[in-house]
């Protein structure tokens, strides 16, 4: 695949690029009319396209073909994480586990959390941004901010996993997975889970889990656990 891909998330419905695509592809690119160019709904599929109106503000096009695209691993990964107070960090971590593949980001507030808040229309971006570098059709879901307590108490059919660093029994993730299930792993903040956290996490099905002998800053921690259940299907 050597064209740039355009994200327009309402193509089925909607056949003109978003503002900001629009521009890039008209303005940047210098795309014309009769130009073909690729697009996804990062719902799984692309789409070849012909514009039709080269305008940066409205840039219409005609779909000439879907093309469906496999997710590329056949399982789900959810990684719930605690933001840290460096946003960049989380951004950073958001940005690669999309281009290894990841499904869902869910960020949750924690008692040593020191971040209560993110900004989910910037992470939106960088996701939509590394999505189309890693020439996927697929867009993680983002989830809103919320606590643990409430977090861990949700519903989930799969494995959960809960990474923390006290120095009680633990698997490691290679032993304690199953190839081929669907994974929820729990990233805590800087401070590490509170026992209390902990203990809440294991009463709700948490197993808890090591990924490795060093001890890990949580984006660190985040992506060698998605990376690492990559490795485990392979």
């Amino acid at each position: 695949m050597d064209k740039t891909i355009f994200f327009t998330p309402d193509i089925l419905s909607n056949v003109e690029l978003p503002v900001e695509e629009a521009q890039h592809c008209i303005k940047v690119l210098r795309k014309k009319e009769g130009d073909e160019i690729l697009l996804t709904d990062g719902k799984g599929f692309f789409y070849d396209a012909e514009i039709i109106q080269a305008n940066p503000k409205h840039c219409i096009v005609n779909v000439l073909r879907t093309i469906e695209q496999p997710k590329g691993w056949n399982f789900n990964l959810q990684i719930a994480f605690a933001p840290t107070k460096n946003i960049d960090r989380i951004e950073w971590f958001a940005e690669k586990a999309t281009e290894i593949g990841t499904d869902r980001f869910s960020p949750i507030l924690c008692q040593h959390s020191e971040r209560k808040e993110i900004k989910a229309q910037r992470i939106e971006k960088i996701l939509v941004s590394a999505m189309k570098q890693s020439e996927k059709a697929l867009l993680p879901q983002l989830d809103e901010m919320i606590s643990f307590s409430r977090f861990v108490t949700q519903e989930f059919d799969g494995q959960k996993f809960i990474a923390h660093c006290y120095l009680q029994e633990k698997l490691s993730i290679k032993e304690a997975y199953k190839k081929g299930d669907d994974v929820l792993i729990l990233i805590g903040p800087e401070g590490d889970f509170s026992e209390e956290e902990v203990e809440l996490a294991v009463k709700n099905g948490f197993q808890p889990i090591s990924l490795g002998q060093s001890r890990l800053r949580t984006e660190t921690a985040a992506l060698a656990a998605c990376h690492a259940i990559h490795v485990l299907n392979w």
